[in-house]
């Protein structure tokens, strides 16, 4: 007799979101029902509203709701378990003081292994899940009929992997979303600049068209849920969003970028499982993706601008990595995250006084933003370069801190 299966269904938390925690608890037990499956309920709970949240997960069967303490306890005794340099510095990288959306995840990837999960399926705050014929869209559903089993045993509803791949597990299962745009500059969608600002983060070297197809597509959702289409296929990043992901053995190779106040630092996995090849689902269980009242707030704009900024600048760094990768070995990633490290900076200084143009050009707050850039300019670049140097340190723990996490209680 084997082992039951087990699954850890995520949600990383700043705000309120007991509606939204109510979806998942209801994601889970459908799991549990559906499948041979144990489901781990995990909050990580950074948020003001810990009691009103732990009443709605009260509920459910499972449920490891962590504050930042207990968060930070756990992740302490994982550290002191692990051979590692630098540990002081690698605990401030996996819980920083600053939002980190790369860091929560890594979290959730070490609880996970010390809850002996086998899978972990990330879902985020700000999303509630579709209805068709009367009945809730899981996106688990179709995540658990893929993941960790070999891609010759999948059947989908289309099949586009090579043969040379259909030995190899499904490393991974995502969908994308309906509803509000995933990156909020939705209200700028038609001004002339809106152009000018999206296409910074296009990779060095892109043709205009290249540009426009990336702006056109970006941060955009997908159709409505209409019935199950699954594509086994090494999956295009461009098609899956974070807030709609699974990953089987991954996850415990490699950690995602710990970069502050970076949106899309979490989307690092993403490109690995695109470039070394690895067999993947892609699924229409789409998410519904919404904006938050904060977000749309004088200082949540601002916070939320700066931190596409810092984006926008990250991407130097790791477009050089993308477009080099060809495996999911950590050693091999982590050399060419140091060695993005290595290029000239002038090319983003550029990119820095065309964004800060940019966003001058769309007037209103977005004055603010382009003033902020402005004063902020040499301690972005700066950061942005940083953060690499600290995910190669990251990945160089990553396996020693995995093997620590599966003998530490939660």
């Amino acid at each position: 007799m084997t082992d039951r299966r087990r699954a850890c269904l995520v949600v990383p938390t700043n705000r309120e979101c007991a509606a939204t925690l109510a979806e998942v608890v209801a994601e889970a037990e459908y799991a549990a029902r559906h499948f041979d499956v144990d489901v781990h309920l995990l909050v990580l709970d950074s948020s003001e509203h810990f009691a009103e949240h732990a009443a709605i997960l009260s509920r459910a069967r499972n449920v490891w709701h962590l504050d930042d303490d207990r968060q930070r306890d756990f992740l302490r005794r994982v550290v002191a378990g692990a051979d590692v340099t630098k540990p002081d510095l690698l605990l401030d990288l996996m819980h920083p003081r600053a939002l980190s959306y790369g860091a929560c995840t890594n979290r959730a990837f070490l609880i996970a292994a010390a809850l002996g999960c086998d899978t972990v399926h990330r879902r985020d705050s700000d999303l509630y899940f579709q209805t068709y014929a009367g009945e809730k869209v899981f996106p688990i559903h179709a995540e658990l009929s893929a993941l960790g089993r070999p891609a010759r045993d999948v059947v989908a509803t289309e099949d586009r992997l090579d043969d040379s791949h259909r030995d190899l597990p499904v490393a991974m299962a995502g969908a994308s979303f309906v509803g509000s745009m995933s990156v909020d500059i939705e209200d700028i969608r038609d001004h002339d600049a809106y152009y000018d600002l999206v296409s910074l983060w296009a990779a060095p070297g892109s043709s205009d068209e290249e540009k426009r197809a990336l702006v056109e597509e970006s941060f955009t959702g997908s159709a409505p849920f209409d019935g199950d289409h699954t594509v086994l296929s090494v999956v295009d990043p461009m098609r899956v969003d974070m807030h709609n992901i699974s990953f089987s053995g991954l996850h415990e190779r490699v950690p995602l970028p710990p970069a502050m106040d970076t949106i899309g630092s979490d989307y690092f996995l993403i490109h690995v499982a695109d470039r070394a090849g690895l067999p993947g689902l892609l699924h229409n269980r789409h998410i519904v993706n919404f904006h938050t009242a904060e977000r749309k707030s004088d200082a949540g704009f601002l916070a939320y601008q700066m931190r596409f900024a810092k984006f926008i600048l990250s991407m130097y760094y790791l477009h050089f990595v993308y477009q080099r990768m060809t495996t999911d070995d950590p050693a091999d990633i982590a050399t060419l995250v140091r060695a993005s490290t290595w290029q000239p900076r002038e090319p983003n200084e550029t990119t820095a006084e065309e964004m800060e143009a940019a966003y001058r050009r769309l007037g209103g707050r977005f004055t603010g933003v382009a003033d902020q850039v402005r004063e902020r300019r040499d301690a972005l670049l700066i950061e942005a370069r940083r953060d690499m140097d600290d995910y190669a340190l990251l990945i160089d723990a990553w396996a020693a801190l995995i093997a620590a996490a599966r003998e530490t209680p939660v």
